[in-house]
């Protein structure tokens, strides 16, 4: 069953439709749903244009302060995140952010993100990617939406894998934690027949 994008707008205050029918919202949540995160000026002011599975929403956030805000949600600061992803992958420089490791919520910066132009990726739905003239790349999410940035391939390729073995080592870490409780479950069990 497909859940419509709304799902992702947990806790959030429905503002109003702008003039192109646009959803706005005062803030959100990342969810499995969400594929990306774009800076997004309105009035001279950083807000975030989400880009969910189903559609678009306008957030009165900028993506920094909703992937801070996410962690949080999810029952960890994005400092604990990012010292995380440094421990684990040895990186600290455009680190990719764990917001939710159990659900798959992995998000990447496509360059610094104390960058006012930095875009933030969910390594789920990226499905497809080349190098552009222009030192561009183009990518294609898991809905068939293609957007076109500002990074080289070479510096995208490279994020795309740091993210690939932050989410590999903890889905490891996960699994063999759920493995040692069945064990352990069995154990008790076999003593208690």
């Amino acid at each position: 069953m497909k859940i419509p994008y709304i799902y992702s707008i947990i806790l959030s205050k429905c503002v109003y439709k702008g003039g192109s029918g646009m959803l706005i919202v005062e803030h959100l949540y990342l969810t499995r749903y969400t594929m990306g995160l774009f800076p997004f000026f309105h009035d001279k002011q950083m807000w975030t244009k989400v880009l969910e599975e189903d559609g678009e929403i306008i957030v009165k956030q900028k993506p920094m302060e909703i992937i801070e805000q996410s962690c949080l949600y999810y029952g960890a600061s994005l400092r604990g995140r990012k010292d995380g992803a440094r421990h684990i992958i040895g990186t600290s420089h455009k680190a990719p952010i764990a917001v939710e490791p159990t659900n798959e919520i992995f998000f990447f910066p496509t360059i610094s993100p104390m960058n006012p132009q930095c875009v933030w990726l969910s390594h789920l739905h990226i499905r497809h990617h080349e190098h552009v003239q222009g030192g561009k790349t183009r990518i294609t999410f898991s809905n068939g939406t293609i957007v076109e940035l500002c990074i080289s391939h070479h510096s995208f390729i490279n994020q795309l894998h740091r993210t690939a073995q932050l989410r590999t080592k903890m889905n490891e870490r996960i699994e063999a934690r759920e493995r040692k409780m069945m064990y352990l479950l069995y154990l008790r069990e076999k003593e208690w027949s």
